[in-house]
């Protein structure tokens, strides 16, 4: 089946083109051609790439490890421009963990759309850096959890580990492995925080938040993260996880590419809800801001299109880098050749913005998965 989609101004990646004809067959786009029918007004821009995504739609991941769940997240965050996420489970029993596994490897067996594979973000981290995550559940890696970070069934597979708790060699395992691993909640000194992207972890969870500060005589993961010009760093720009100077400081330090828009989104992004339980916790929504019973942050109601427009409104970013921290710059985080450009070639994930830079439309895989009514 061939589409076009005839739009008035198209970001694909790198360059603004105007009046332009995209045709996809097959989910591909196979032509990117000055239009000759009548053009939609809007933006035609990369689909948004979320790599940390807990839940949505009034679901969970850590609750519901189901398909229908990874449905209910895709529709939720769908309609905010993000075309595909990693699932995200935090620190969670073992069996959870298993049964979250299998489920993503039924998606991506299926080509569930926008399932790119998952994220855990945990259990293998630090007590005094654990934020909302459940001590009881904190633990060393065991053969169990190697196994299921060995399956060749998960698509996209990430994981979130502190260094003091993760040997280099082990994380030198999980690279081998195929696993993408990166350092958070974490009380780690610079030193070990260096030794382990040495030994292969190449990105930094929620930047700032959970780990080690810069001082000035002990600079901390937050110091290494930000002098390290290879690896990535998620932020989760909600005005809340980090103030805009941090925000701001960490676009200078590192060179450009390598910081990542992510939502850390939670089960009400979507909804009115205003709690829910995590875990053993219950969670209070505030405006946008969630927090459990202690004040702690717990995840955000952060969305991809909100996270964009902060970018350019409160850190003063050009448009068009503000979409590749939302796509380009995740879909080479994740050494995808498919995704974060609209390329000919390239898998059609495609978002229609309005002039406030709002979604109009989804396409995940050519296929319209939301449309403003």
């Amino acid at each position: 089946m061939t589409q076009q989609i005839n739009v008035s101004r198209l970001f694909d990646g790198e360059h603004w083109l105007e009046n332009i004809t995209v045709t996809i067959v097959a989910g591909k786009i196979q032509a990117i051609t000055p239009a000759k029918a009548t053009v939609t007004a809007g933006t035609l821009v990369p689909g948004f790439i979320d790599i940390q995504v807990n839940g949505g739609g009034g679901v969970l991941f850590n609750a519901a490890p189901t398909l229908a769940t990874l449905h209910t997240m895709l529709l939720a965050h769908a309609q905010f421009g993000t075309s595909a996420f990693l699932a995200t489970l935090i620190t969670d029993r073992l069996d959870i963990m298993q049964q979250a596994a299998d489920v993503i490897a039924q998606a991506i067996a299926n080509q569930q759309a926008g399932v790119l594979g998952i994220h855990f973000e945990g259990p293998h981290i630090s007590s005094p850096k654990k934020g909302v995550h459940a001590e009881q559940y904190i633990r060393p890696i065991s053969e169990a959890e190697m196994a299921i970070y060995r399956r060749t069934d998960l698509g996209i597979k990430m994981l979130t580990v502190a260094p003091e708790a993760v040997s280099s060699e082990q994380i030198a395992e999980l690279v081998a492995a195929g696993v993408i691993v990166c350092l958070g909640h974490s009380n780690a000194d610079a030193d070990t925080t260096l030794a382990a992207l040495a030994a292969g972890a190449s990105g930094f969870t929620h930047l700032y938040n959970a780990m080690s500060a810069l001082n000035s005589r002990a600079p901390g993961m937050v110091g290494a993260a930000l002098a390290d010009p290879i690896s990535w760093c998620g932020l989760i720009l909600d005005g809340h996880h980090v103030d805009p100077i941090a925000a701001k400081v960490a676009l200078a330090a590192k060179p450009q590419g390598k910081i990542i828009i992510v939502t850390d989104a939670m089960a009400p992004v979507g909804t009115d809800e205003t709690e829910f339980r995590l875990l053993d916790d219950l969670v209070c929504r505030n405006g946008n801001k969630l927090t459990n019973a202690a004040g702690q942050l717990a995840g955000s109601v952060l969305n991809m299109q909100e996270a964009v427009n902060y970018a350019v409104a409160e850190l003063g970013l050009a448009l068009e880098e503000a979409l590749r921290m939302a796509s380009l710059y995740p879909a080479q985080f994740i050494n995808s050749k498919q995704l974060g450009r609209i390329e000919v070639g390239y898998q059609a994930d495609l978002v229609l913005l309005d002039e406030q830079n709002h979604v109009l439309a989804n396409w995940v895989n050519g296929n319209l998965v939301y449309q403003k009514a």
